[in-house]
C-alpha cells in the first residue's frame, strides 16, 4: 500500500485527492501528515493541501546521476546516519548505499563534536564506499571528499583536510570519515556529510546566503563529483593539484593542535599522503587542525 510520504511532491495536493489515492479518509491523511511532521519529515500543510518542502531529497524525487546513492534510505529522526549506515554495511550493503536523515539526535563531526541540524533546512547524510585501498592510502580520501563537496556547492574553499568554509571564513559544511580495516586493507568507509543549506548554527554560514542551490541539488552534485573523482585515488598528484585550487589553508598562517602541543606557522604544502606541512613539520589528518582562513603571515591575529 502506498504511503503518504511516497505521494508527496513539491506541489500542493488536496487532502481529498490524497485520501482517494491512499483509500483512506481525509482525517486519516491529516493525522498521518502530523505524524510525519513529528518524526522530522518537512511536510507542509495549508489550505492548498499537502506538499513536501521544496528541495527535499525524497527517494522518488532524487535521481542519483551515477552508481552512488543507490540503494537509498530516507529517514526522519535517527541517532546518527553514521550508525545506521554502519549497521547496514555490516549486513552487506553495496558500495554507494546512502542514508539521509532529517533529524540526527546524536549527529557528530570530527573528534566527536556535535553537529547541529534542522529538518528541511540542513543536509545530513552518510555514504558507503568499499574502496580497494591499502590503509596507507586512506589519508587522501578525506581530501577527495572535501573536494567533491566544494565542487558540488560551488562557493568558498577548503580548510584542511575537508571542512568547507564560506567566502568569509565561516564554516559551511563538514565531512566525517570513519573506516573499518581488515588486515592491511580497507573493508569499507562511512562518509558522513553535513551541510548548512537554509539554516546554520550561530557563528556558522548557510549556503542560502551565497547560492540558490537546494538540498537535493547539493546532494546530487556531491554524488556526481565524488564518483568522478574517486579514480584519482590512484593518481595522487592530480588529486592534490585539484585540491590546492580549492584550499583556504595553503599559504595561510595556521595554528594546529598536535599530540605534542600547539604550533603555529605558514601552511606550506599538502604532502602525497594527504598530510599538511606547516613550517617543515608534517601534520597528519588525524590531528586537529584549527585554521584561520582569512589571516596571512604577518597580519594581525
Amino acid at each position: 500500500m502506498a504511503r503518504l510520504l511516497d505521494l508527496l511532491t513539491e506541489d500542493y495536493q488536496s487532502g481529498e485527492a490524497l485520501a482517494r489515492r491512499l483509500k483512506i479518509s481525509r482525517q486519516a491523511v491529516s493525522k498521518e501528515a502530523k505524524r510525519l511532521l513529528a518524526e522530522g519529515f518537512p511536510v507542509e500543510m495549508s489550505r492548498k493541501g499537502y506538499r513536501i518542502r521544496p528541495g527535499t531529497p525524497l527517494p522518488h524525487l532524487l535521481h542519483p546521476p551515477g552508481r552512488l546513492g543507490r540503494p537509498y534510505r530516507y529517514l526522519g529522526r535517527v541517532g546518527s546516519t553514521q550508525d545506521v549506515l554502519r549497521a547496514w554495511a555490516e549486513e552487506g550493503a553495496e558500495e554507494g548505499a546512502l542514508v539521509l536523515a532529517e533529524v540526527q539526535e546524536r549527529g557528530r563531526g570530527r573528534r566527536g563534536r556535535p553537529w547541529e541540524s534542522r529538518p528541511g533546512e540542513s543536509l545530513t547524510f552518510s555514504l558507503l564506499l568499499r574502496p580497494t585501498l591499502p590503509l596507507s592510502s586512506m589519508g587522501l580520501l578525506p581530501l577527495l571528499a572535501g573536494l567533491a563537496l566544494w565542487r558540488a556547492v560551488g562557493v568558498g574553499g577548503l580548510k584542511w583536510p575537508n571542512d568547507l568554509l564560506a567566502p568569509d571564513g565561516r564554516k559551511l559544511a563538514g565531512v566525517l570519515l570513519e573506516a573499518k580495516a581488515e588486515g592491511e586493507e580497507v573493508a569499507y568507509v562511512l562518509l558522513g556529510v553535513g551541510v548548512n543549506v537554509d539554516w546554520a548554527p550561530e557563528g556558522a554560514a548557510a549556503l542560502r546566503e551565497f547560492s540558490p542551490l537546494s538540498r537535493r541539488e547539493v546532494l546530487s552534485g556531491f554524488l556526481l563529483h565524488l564518483e568522478s573523482l574517486l579514480p584519482l585515488l590512484e593518481s595522487p598528484e592530480t588529486l592534490l593539484s585539484l585540491y590546492r585550487e580549492a584550499s583556504y589553508t595553503l599559504g595561510r598562517w595556521v595554528w594546529v593542535q598536535t599530540p605534542k602541543g600547539v604550533m603555529e606557522g605558514v601552511a606550506e604544502a599538502i604532502l602525497p599522503d594527504g598530510s599538511l606541512q606547516v613550517e617543515g613539520v608534517r601534520i597528519g589528518a588525524g590531528e586537529v587542525a584549527l585554521v584561520s582562513p582569512l589571516r596571512t603571515e604577518g597580519s594581525d591575529p
